[in-house]
């Protein structure tokens, strides 16, 4: 693997390049450059419903105007992911890691493009590569006791997002037991109040072709977070099964006694780990 090709980090839902800021300073002092990108509808490229911003705030409107993200599918942000991927690389193979909902995104990348993943590094991450959309994966067994669906502020079909209340203090302990449990408080209260409310519906609702040719070609990496909340490790487990399946080789897995969240929790652990895997 060329030492000169950079780690390519992809958050997951709500979150934004922003989340990979503790991790990237580890991987600067192994020698590892990085890039954390914006996916479509999150960071700087979110648009927040203008309910959002209202004083006094309303909450039937909140709950019924429509995401300004609610066309992005996961096949339109993956074309933007391969665009990114193919800058930072300068067009050479990168390492990408992928969080949670932004696994889907750079599955459909990597199908998309296989030429430009060195390996694919699923964190704690949906891999829809069965042939159904990752939105079938939540009502699954193996998603039991996940703590996300409760946070939700507004019916999908209704915005076309998955909508949280960043701005509800009531809502702050739910967010960080389902997100960040293991983050100190002041980190975590500054993490919710970055999140995006509107997380695409487009992107896990879309179903996408996966192919052994294409993305079984590509090396596989999946690091389950065992203490996870959001994504519960049962669930981690079955993508890696399903991975498997579709793939030329076994995908490699390591397991962190962790939340959702060790880019933040534990960055350490987290950045030695990449490390190896680029290595």
């Amino acid at each position: 693997m060329n030492e000169q090709n950079p780690v390519i980090l992809v958050h997951g839902m709500w979150h934004g390049s922003w989340c990979w800021s503790r991790l990237t300073g580890q991987l600067a002092a192994a020698g590892v450059p990085s890039v954390a990108v914006d996916l479509d509808g999150h960071g700087l490229k979110a648009r927040s419903p203008r309910a959002r911003w209202s004083r006094p705030f309303d909450p039937a409107a909140f709950a019924t105007e429509p995401a300004p993200s609610a066309g992005v599918t996961a096949s339109s942000a993956a074309g933007d992911l391969v665009a990114q991927i193919r800058l930072a690389g300068n067009g050479r193979p990168c390492v990408v890691v992928a969080h949670s909902m932004g696994g889907v995104v750079a599955t459909a990348a990597a199908e998309l493009a296989p030429e430009l993943f060195a390996e694919l590094v699923y964190l704690a991450a949906f891999a829809p590569v069965s042939g159904v959309p990752a939105a079938d994966y939540i009502a699954s067994p193996e998603n039991e006791g996940e703590k996300v669906g409760a946070l939700l502020r507004a019916d999908p079909a209704v915005v076309g997002a998955l909508r949280l209340d960043p701005g509800d203090p009531a809502g702050h302990a739910a967010a960080r037991d389902a997100f960040y449990h293991d983050v100190d408080e002041p980190t975590a209260g500054a993490a919710i109040a970055l999140l995006t409310p509107d997380g695409p519906a487009g992107i896990p609702g879309e179903t996408f072709p996966i192919t052994p040719a294409r993305y079984g070609s590509v090396p596989h990496t999946y690091i389950v977070c065992t203490g996870d909340r959001a994504v519960p490790a049962a669930l981690q487990r079955r993508f890696v099964t399903e991975i498997d399946a579709v793939s030329a080789a076994p995908t490699t897995v390591v397991e962190l006694a962790t939340s959702h969240s060790p880019f933040l929790s534990a960055p350490e652990e987290l950045a030695e780990v990449i490390v190896k895997v680029r290595s």
